[in-house]
């Protein structure tokens, strides 16, 4: 969310930004709600002072021991007076209580109104984001190792899954409909493999592992913004107002809600290991095969809440990105890294750039991380707040990124370190986690 403040002085520019993104609001109606808002906050905050100053009157004027009603009668005031005008201020309360209530009620619309279009205002893209209506507009920054070449005919992940009995998409799908599957065997344990990799070498990065809830209040959902905009992406439980989780970002962003932390407190680094539940809405016919786009995976993923410093973000910024690159090139895997467009990117997102690995079936780069800073949008939302060294109450920064999310990392490391023969070739960082052997062989 951003600071009204900002938006009243900076309206073309949130216009422009929005715009950018790609997403709608109305930036005028907010203003003028805002506007009307403040004045009726004006009006009320004068009237409750007036009742608080006149009650206090009545008060003093009614007992005949206050300093009010012994002043009164030494300005030669009588008894009779004195009782008079305590009954003309009582009459003058009587009055202004009404007009009280009546601008309560009207209040309660705008400020409702307020609150809805404020949701709906997207966090400006940093001027280094390029400008594009898409994906496809996309800039790459670098690419990091060779995409291999084949001497054989290579067979997609699915083909191989199948083959070696480790993927069993049709069983998915007759449990849970499109876009799901099981995971078999040597299937799971390569699953776990990079999750645990991948939790390992944050720790050993000084990020503290949490288990966090997967199904949490719709507010915590908006106040990582990920409503109301994405709501349509999210499993509901409309019975509990709850939301299943797209990542575990929700909860780790959200566990210092209403808090105020000192300044020694940061940054504070999490990371967790989480099922992700998504509804992937609006992408009929699009990667209906295999585990590219499904409903339902595990990721680690990495959070960092900081100090109200825009250089401190853009530091961290690097840092998670690096650690994620890190554990790509552990797994041996090609990749490039894109910074991605204002028409790519989220509400709350300043900048993103995403990790693409390569995958042969596809015969491009996908998908497969992507890290996000915010600045205050989200803290705004959640009241996460710090006091700095003068005492000073702020609103810290939080960034976030993928470490690993699997099956869709399965995708390139079962295509890419496949065999003639249809065994696959377990990367050398996750063989610990196999018992040590080298290759995956139908059982």
């Amino acid at each position: 969310m951003l600071d009204i403040k900002f938006i009243r002085e900076n309206v073309e520019a949130v216009k422009t930004a929005a715009a950018a993104k790609r997403l709608s609001c109305d930036v005028d109606r907010l203003v003028e709600v805002d506007a009307r808002r403040r004045e009726l906050q004006l009006e009320l905050d004068t009237l409750r002072s007036q009742v608080k100053e006149s009650g206090q009157l009545v008060g003093l004027l009614r007992n005949p021991k206050s300093p009010g009603y012994q002043r009164a009668i030494q300005e030669g005031k009588s008894e009779a007076e004195i009782k008079a005008r305590a009954d003309a201020v009582q009459n003058e309360l009587a009055e202004i209580k009404p007009k009280i209530k009546s601008l309560e009620e009207t209040e309660g619309p705008i400020l409702q109104e307020f609150d809805e279009l404020m949701l709906t205002i997207p966090q400006p893209a940093d001027p280094e984001v390029p400008i594009g209506k898409d994906e496809t507009q996309n800039v790459e920054l670098r690419k990091v190792g060779e995409v291999r070449r084949f001497e054989f005919e290579p067979k997609d992940h699915v083909a191989l899954g199948a083959e070696l009995d480790i993927i069993d998409i049709e069983r998915g799908v007759k449990l849970s409909g499109s876009r799901n599957y099981t995971l078999k065997g040597d299937g799971a344990l390569l699953h776990q493999a990079v999750l645990r990799l991948a939790q390992d070498m944050m720790i050993q990065r000084g990020f503290v592992p949490m288990v966090v809830p997967v199904l949490v209040k719709e507010e915590v959902m908006y106040g990582t913004g990920y409503f109301p905009t994405g709501r349509d992406q999210a499993y509901l439980c409309e019975r509990d107002e709850k939301s299943l989780v797209g990542t575990a970002e929700v909860p780790l962003t959200a566990l210092h809600c209403d808090e105020i932390l000192s300044e020694a407190e940061l940054p504070i680094k999490y990371c967790a290991m989480s099922m992700c539940f998504r509804r992937e809405a609006g992408a009929a016919g699009k990667d209906t095969s295999g585990l590219y786009r499904i409903h339902l995976f595990e990721k680690v993923e990495q959070v960092i809440i900081c100090r109200n410093d825009v250089e401190e973000s853009k530091k961290f910024h690097a840092e998670i990105l690096k650690n994620a690159e890190d554990v790509v090139q552990a797994l041996g895997l090609p990749y490039r890294i894109v910074n991605v467009c204002t028409g790519d990117l989220g509400m709350g997102q300043v900048q993103k750039y995403d990790i693409e690995t390569w995958m042969p079936s596809r015969n491009a780069y996908g998908e497969t991380h992507s890290a996000s800073r915010f600045y205050e949008f989200q803290t705004r939302r959640l009241r996460l707040r710090y006091r700095d060294g003068a005492k000073t109450v702020r609103f810290c920064h939080t960034l976030n990124n993928t470490v690993i999310a699997s099956p869709r990392i399965l995708i390139p490391i079962l295509e890419l370190y496949q065999n003639r023969d249809g065994t696959v070739t377990i990367p050398e960082a996750l063989r610990p986690y196999m018992g040590g052997r080298e290759r995956i062989e139908k059982a």
